[in-house]
C-alpha cells in the first residue's frame, strides 16, 4: 500500500480537501485505484451532531456514517463510495483505545497517548487503507490521507507523531507529504511572500515530517524567483513545489496539478512507474472547459434557514451545478432565508420579506433542503405552497418532502393546523410523526441513516422515469421524523401521490403531485449520490424542468448524463458575481475549502445570498 499525506500550514481553509481530491484524480486517471482518509482531530466522535453554521454539511456515507464535508469531494471527485472508517477522529480513537482497556487487552500497562493512542490511529490507517471502495475485487493501490487543520494546531499533535512514526515504519518509498500552503501578495507592493510557508515547512519538520511536495496557493502562479527560495529554505526541489493560483472553476484544479507533473512526482516517490499507465485526462478537461462556455442561465431559488452559510448545502449545490451543467445551463443560486417569507417578516423586517419574496418570484425553480428545528419552517411552507399553485418546478429534500405533505394537507384537506410533530406536538392532524425506532434521549447516531431501498409503487411518475424506469432505487437517508402512514390515503384521496416506498410500504419515501409539471418530495438525499457526469436523477429533473427540458429527459433520462460526449462551444469566460462583494469581477480562487460558493470559491456559480446576520 503506497501513502500521500496531506498537510497544511500557515491558515485554515486552503483548499487541502479539494487539493487531495484532486491528486486522487490524477492519480486514477494513471490507472492507480484510490481511497482516501480525512482525520478531524476534534474530539467528536462524528460530524452528526456538529452545527451547519460551525462546521458546515453533514455528509453521509452509504453506511450510515456521519461525517466532514470534504469526504463528499472525495467521494464526488474521485467517484467512490467511502465507509465510517474513512474517517478519523480524535473522538473515536479515543473511544477505541478506552474499549480496550476496558476489555484488558493492554493487559494492565498504563495507558498512555504515546504509544497507545498514535498506535491506535496507525493501525485504524492501515485497516481502513485496504478497504476497497470502488467496487472492485482486492485493496486500492494508494491512500490518500489528509489531516485536518493547521500545522502546529494542539490537538492533531498525537496525529502528526503518529504519522511520523508510520513513515518511517513503511519506508520512503511508500509514503509521501504533500504540504499546502500560502503564499500571499502584499497589495501594497504586489510581492509575493515567501515567509509564512517557510515558517508553516520549519514547524513540519520539527515535528517530524518533511514535504516532498509544496502546494503553494497564491493570487497568481509562483515567480521563479520565489520556488527558488522556497526550495532553498524548504528542502524540496524547485520542480516540486507547485502553484495553486486562481482559476475558473474548481475542476481546473486536477488540470493545474497535472500541468506542473505532480501525478510524475508522486509516482515516482512512491516507485509506481511499474503500473501507472499515461495521464488520461479528456473526459475532465472536456467538462472544466464546457463549465466555463455555459451563458444561458438558469435560477434556482433555494429557501432554507442556514444561508449564512453555504458549505451547510454543499451537497445539494453541487448536485444542482452537475444538473446544470448535463443540461448546458449556467447554474444561478438565490439563496433565500426562509424566515424571511414568514408574516412576521413583514412587519419586523420589510425589506428583507420584500427582497426574499421578489427572488422567489424571480425563480425558474424551488428547492427546499433538509434542515431540523422549527426556525423558518414556515417560511419553507409558503415556498412549497407558492411553487405548488404557481406550477413552478420543486423539489422538497427530507424536511422539504415533509413541509409540501403539510402544506398539502393545510391547503387542500383543509387542516389548518397540520403540523410535524417535530413542531408542534400536540398538533391534532400529525402529517409528520416521530420514528418508532429512533431515540428521543440520544442524537448522535441515531436517525435513519445511510443507503435504503425504495420500491416504486407507480411506474408511470415523473421520478421513475428519471430513474430509468427501475423498480427499485437505492438513496442515502438522514432523518428522525417521516410522513404519518395513518395520513396517507387521506392525502392520495387529495391528490398526492406517494409513488415511493420502503419495504414495509409504510415508510413513504417519494411523493408526487400530479396535477403539476414538476412537484417532488423525497424523503431521502439525492445530493450525497450525485457526481460530475453522472447528476442525481430528480437535481436532473428540477433542472430539465426550470429550462424547459423535462420531456426529452423522461422520453431518454441518459441523454444528458454524459454532457463531455457532446460540442464544446468555446473557452469564453463570464466572472462570476460574488456573494460576498457584488462589485467584484474576477476569477474565482483556486481552492475552495471553507467557502465553496463565497467569495473566494472555485465555482463559476452566479450566487445571491442573504445573511442571517
Amino acid at each position: 500500500m503506497k501513502y500521500v499525506l496531506v498537510t497544511g500550514g500557515v491558515v485554515s481553509g486552503l483548499g487541502k480537501g479539494v487539493t487531495a481530491s484532486s491528486i486522487g484524480v490524477l492519480l486514477k486517471a494513471c490507472g492507480l485505484r484510490l481511497t482516501a482518509i480525512k482525520i478531524d482531530p476534534y474530539l467528536n466522535t462524528d460530524a452528526g451532531t456538529m452545527s451547519p453554521f460551525e462546521h458546515g454539511e453533514v455528509f453521509v456515507l452509504d453506511d450510515g456514517g456521519e461525517v466532514d464535508f470534504v469526504l463528499g469531494n472525495y467521494e464526488r471527485f474521485l467517484d467512490v463510495k467511502l465507509t465510517c472508517d474513512n474517517s478519523i477522529t480524535t473522538g473515536k480513537i479515543y473511544q477505541f483505545v478506552i474499549d480496550k482497556e476496558r476489555r484488558g487487552d493492554y493487559l494492565g500497562k498504563t495507558v498512555q497517548v504515546m504509544p497507545h493512542m498514535t498506535d491506535a490511529i496507525q493501525e485504524w490507517i492501515e485497516r481502513a487503507a485496504m478497504i476497497p471502495v470502488d467496487g472492485e475485487e482486492g485493496p486500492p493501490d494508494v491512500c490518500i490521507i489528509e489531516l485536518g487543520g493547521t500545522i502546529g494546531d494542539i490537538e492533531s499533535m498525537p496525529f502528526i507523531e503518529a504519522l511520523g512514526q508510520f513513515s518511517y515504519r513503511v519506508g520512503p518509498d511508500n509514503f509521501c507529504v504533500v504540504h499546502v500552503s500560502l503564499v500571499p501578495v502584499l497589495n501594497e507592493v504586489g510581492e509575493q511572500k515567501t515567509k509564512p510557508t517557510q515558517h508553516s515547512v520549519w514547524g513540519l519538520r520539527g515535528l517530524g515530517l518533511a514535504p516532498d511536495i509544496l502546494a503553494c496557493q497564491s493570487t497568481k502562479a509562483l515567480d521563479e524567483n520565489i520556488k527558488e527560495k522556497l526550495s532553498r529554505f524548504c528542502h524540496v526541489p524547485v520542480a516540486d513545489i507547485i502553484t495553486l493560483n486562481d482559476v475558473t472553476n474548481i475542476w481546473h484544479i486536477p488540470l493545474l496539478l497535472g500541468e506542473q507533473k505532480a501525478h510524475e512526482t508522486i509516482i515516482k516517490l512512491l516507485n509506481l512507474q511499474g503500473i501507472a499507465k499515461e495521464l488520461a485526462l479528456e473526459e475532465w478537461t472536456s467538462r472544466a472547459r464546457i463549465y466555463d462556455t455555459l451563458h444561458d442561465p438558469v435560477r434556482i431559488v433555494m429557501v432554507g434557514k442556514y444561508t449564512g452559510q453555504s458549505d451547510s448545502y454543499l451537497s445539494v449545490l453541487e448536485a444542482l451545478l452537475h444538473a446544470s451543467i448535463a443540461c448546458y445551463k449556467k447554474l444561478v443560486v438565490d439563496w433565500v432565508r426562509s424566515s424571511d417569507l414568514e408574516d412576521s417578516a413583514a412587519i419586523e423586517t420589510p425589506d428583507l420579506f420584500r427582497g426574499a419574496w421578489k427572488r422567489l418570484k424571480g425563480a425558474d425553480g424551488i428547492l427546499v433542503p433538509g434542515g431540523f428545528g422549527d426556525r423558518g419552517v414556515e417560511g419553507k411552507i409558503l415556498a412549497a405552497k407558492y411553487a405548488r399553485e404557481n406550477n413552478v418546478p420543486f423539489l422538497g429534500i427530507c424536511l422539504g418532502m415533509q413541509v409540501a405533505v403539510i402544506e398539502f394537507a393545510r391547503s387542500i384537506l383543509n387542516l389548518h393546523d397540520a403540523n410535524s410533530t417535530e413542531f408542534d406536538p400536540d398538533t391534532t392532524n400529525p402529517c409528520i410523526v416521530f420514528m418508532p425506532e429512533g431515540s428521543k434521549t440520544h442524537k448522535g447516531a441515531t436517525m435513519h441513516l445511510g443507503s435504503r431501498r425504495t420500491f416504486f409503487e407507480v411506474t408511470d411518475c415523473i421520478s421513475a422515469k428519471l430513474y430509468g424506469n427501475v423498480s427499485f432505487i437505492d438513496e442515502r437517508h438522514r432523518h428522525r421524523y417521516e410522513v404519518n402512514p395513518e395520513m396517507v390515503a387521506e392525502l392520495e384521496k387529495a391528490g398526492l401521490s406517494f409513488v415511493g416506498k420502503d419495504e414495509t410500504k409504510r415508510r413513504m419515501e417519494i411523493v408526487e403531485f400530479h396535477a403539476h409539471p414538476y412537484f417532488i418530495g423525497v424523503q431521502f438525499h439525492p445530493e450525497f449520490k450525485s457526481r460530475p457526469g453522472k447528476p442525481s436523477a430528480l437535481f436532473l429533473g428540477l433542472i430539465g424542468a426550470a429550462c424547459g427540458q423535462l420531456d426529452t429527459l423522461l422520453q431518454n433520462p441518459s441523454h444528458c448524463s454524459n454532457p463531455t460526449k457532446r460540442h464544446i462551444f468555446s473557452n469564453s469566460f463570464s466572472p462570476v458575481k460574488s456573494n460576498r462583494n457584488m462589485n467584484l469581477k474576477k476569477p474565482v480562487k483556486s481552492l475552495p475549502d471553507r467557502n465553496l460558493y463565497s467569495n473566494g470559491n472555485g465555482v463559476h456559480v452566479e450566487l445571491t445570498m442573504v445573511s442571517d446576520e
